[in-house]
């Protein structure tokens, strides 16, 4: 027996070999590895914004003029005021006050009165043209407030005049006129 310690040797292996023959474990959560990251999606793009209708362009102060002693509107006038309404038309949310003036000629009540006159005038083109009514609000300043300081014809003619001023005050309250 010659080879009594190799088949002792043998026979021990294949003892210890069945003793571990037991099924494996299951998985457990992987080790783990040294790789890269995953890569980061991009932030949504953030959604577009609504377009808005373009805002209406601001309606422009204009003067209009009138010859002495009168409350006729000109040709002038009416094409001025016209524009003015296309204007004022697209900003309904703009109220208009039409301020009349006078050249320094006159006694203070005649003027106020003249210068009333000529506000009207305007207001009731405009509202011929189509503008609420309820816009419209009209001041006479008579020869208080005058655009030219001068005494003269040309500072007279400056002075006489209707201002179309566009106000910001809310839609709705009593009417100046």
């Amino acid at each position: 027996m010659r080879s009594f310690p190799s088949i002792l040797a043998l026979t021990a292996a294949a003892a210890i070999a069945c003793a571990h023959s037991q099924p494996e474990p299951a998985p457990t959560a992987p080790a783990p590895q040294a790789t890269a990251p995953a890569p980061v999606a991009p932030p949504p793009a953030a959604a577009p914004e609504p377009q808005r209708p373009p805002k209406a362009p601001d309606v422009q102060p204009v003067s209009i003029y009138f010859e002495f002693d009168s409350a006729v509107l000109s040709p002038d006038s009416r094409s001025a005021l016209q524009s003015f309404f296309d204007s004022a038309q697209k900003r309904p949310d703009t109220r208009v006050r039409v301020e009349g003036n006078c050249d320094e000629r006159g006694t203070r009540e005649y003027n106020l009165a003249l210068g009333q006159r000529r506000a009207d005038a305007a207001r009731s083109y405009l509202v011929q043209l189509g503008l609420d009514a309820s816009r419209i609000s009209t001041v006479s300043y008579g020869n208080e407030r005058p655009r030219a300081m001068g005494h003269d014809p040309e500072s007279w003619r400056e002075n006489r005049r209707d201002d179309l001023v566009p106000t910001a005050e809310a839609i709705g309250r009593a009417d100046s006129r």
